[in-house]
């Protein structure tokens, strides 16, 4: 027997004496699967464990610890920055069978939730009950799952209001290396109750964002507020990015959106391009059906079809805003507001489709994560000031504008989302479609009905060169106009750009907690010391 089944056998055994007959697989194309997210192959990893429960996860670590082996912990698997993907021999550990919601605590407005519980399935949890959480998920909810946006950090539902998803946490479970169970805020105390995030020194905010560099999550207990009763949605084209910055930003200020998002040209062309007939049914059925009252869906419906996608100019810069409130009068003078914010900065009205259909089919399937014509996509993003987001949008212009000719020389297209996350932040997130061959992650997410509908493309390392010394380029812009990131993983330069003082202190939480390195070693930049 090679050395190498032998040691991942043995490994195996050893693994499953802690977390269950069944739960390890050597299985060659799983290991290829789960070491590799949408934009990376990693090492492939020595096995994959799936923990059913959190005392497994915990158990699971210092015998990983004691055999010399690091674990990396994987939740939905939409990563894009390498966030999970070993770079080195270890193991990966599956966390989507701890999908269980605990309690929904209606008196005390908060719900605890197992790590790999999906952000669709909490919001489905809940929505009979007419609650929700502040922010309640990514446009990937369907597959991405709570413990990992709370590693990575997400923005979208909700997030114009009350932030991204770290902001509505109250309390998390984190398996620790030597094998514990920390519990944090008001839950530290043995009989105590999650209800209350900072009693004393915020520890919950450690362990978010923080890629699973300092403890794998294995619960979270989020706020609960009453579902908006009413809803108002807005469209609005303009002649350039200037003027839509400067709607984003005047809005976001106002504090009255709970999602402001837009689209440039570019990217505007490929959402209308990739939208099929029979998805456009769809979505027209969940506007009709998620209308409150038969009547004003037909309506609604009818509206949106007339409109057609003509909506749209080919040179339009789009805005899209939803104001939701308690009550319709309220709703109705937010949404004033925000309407005169925006035709103030330029904007001219538009049929208010996409952010309709987006509110009544919030988490789809992950078939945006290929281009019209089966192209691998990509995103890179970052936070900026309010102040910065219209020089910092012109940089990435630059960047892309030299280099132009590669791009089309290579089939390289790209466009931008952009958002804002509550009053203070303004994300850019450029994207980028390429013909390149696909990852097994591609043919595991995406429909197989749209998969067999799209033109396949050989392997394009040349084409795809071009794409990653292109997303550096622009990590470098964010990074000159003192910019943030989400989903920080091994993409963007985290440790490496902190100040002396902050280093310090995380290469000591780092050393402490994880003394054998064995904890998603190498994420965010951190490596243990000791």
């Amino acid at each position: 027997m090679d050395d190498a089944i032998a040691r991942r056998n043995d490994l195996a055994a050893t693994i499953e004496a802690v977390t269950g007959k069944g739960s390890v697989s050597t299985d060659p194309a799983r290991l290829a699967l789960f070491s590799q997210d949408v934009w990376a192959k990693g090492q492939t990893a020595l096995a994959v464990v799936r923990p059913e429960t959190q005392d497994a996860v915990a158990a699971l670590l210092p015998v990983l610890a004691a055999e010399g082996v690091p674990a990396f912990p994987r939740g939905g698997g939409m990563s894009y920055t390498k966030g999970y993907t070993p770079d080195r021999p270890g193991v990966v550990v599956d966390l989507t069978a701890l999908d269980r919601i605990i309690e929904i605590n209606a008196d005390d407005m908060y719900v605890r939730v197992e790590a790999g519980c999906t952000w669709d399935a909490l919001y489905r949890a809940l929505k009979p009950l007419g609650l929700r959480t502040p922010f309640w998920g990514p446009l990937s909810g369907l597959s991405s799952t709570i413990g990992g946006g709370l590693s990575q950090n997400n923005a979208f539902f909700g997030a114009g209001l009350y932030g991204p998803s770290v902001d509505s946490v109250l309390s998390l479970s984190i398996a620790l290396a030597d094998g514990s169970l920390l519990k944090t805020g008001s839950a530290g105390a043995d009989g105590a109750h999650p209800f209350f995030r900072t009693y004393g020194p915020d520890l919950t905010g450690l362990f978010l964002s923080d890629c699973g560099a300092l403890g794998f999550k294995t619960e979270a207990t989020l706020r609960l507020i009453p579902t908006p009763e009413h809803e108002a949605y807005g469209s609005y084209a303009f002649a350039d990015a200037a003027s839509l910055t400067k709607a984003m930003s005047d809005v976001a200020r106002a504090n009255i959106a709970s999602e402001v998002f837009g689209f440039d040209p570019g990217l505007a062309r490929v959402r209308l391009k990739r939208a099929s007939l029979a998805g456009d049914a769809k979505a027209l059925a969940k506007v009709v059906t998620g209308q409150g009252n038969l009547l004003k869906g037909v309506a609604e419906g009818a509206k949106m079809a007339l409109a057609g996608r003509s909506f749209v100019g080919e040179a339009d810069y789009t805005l899209h805003i939803v104001v939701e409130g308690r009550s319709k009068a309220g709703v109705a003078e937010d949404f004033a507001r925000v309407e005169a914010l925006a035709l103030k900065a330029g904007a001219k009205k538009i049929e208010n489709t996409i952010p309709k259909v987006i509110r009544a089919n919030p988490f789809t399937p992950l078939n945006n994560m290929l281009g019209p014509e089966g192209e691998r996509w990509v995103p890179v993003h970052g936070i900026v000031r309010h102040s910065d987001a219209k020089a910092c949008w012109e940089a990435i212009e630059a960047v892309f504008a030299a280099r132009a000719k590669a791009f089309a020389r290579h089939g390289v297209e790209t466009g931008y989302l952009v958002t804002t996350l509550s009053t203070t932040g303004f994300l850019i997130e450029p994207v980028f479609l390429w013909p390149e061959a696909l990852f097994a992650l591609h043919e595991e997410a995406v429909e197989k009905s749209w998969l067999d509908k799209l033109p396949r493309h050989a392997a394009n390392p040349e084409a795809t060169a071009v794409v990653a010394e292109a997303r550096q380029a622009v990590v470098e812009v964010f990074t000159r106009f003192g910019g943030v990131h989400f989903q920080i993983g091994r993409s963007y330069s985290f440790a490496q750009t902190r100040s002396a003082p902050v280093r310090a202190l995380l290469d000591r939480l780092k050393s402490g907690l994880d003394p054998h390195n064995i904890i998603n070693p190498g994420v965010l930049g951190l490596e243990s010391k000791l």
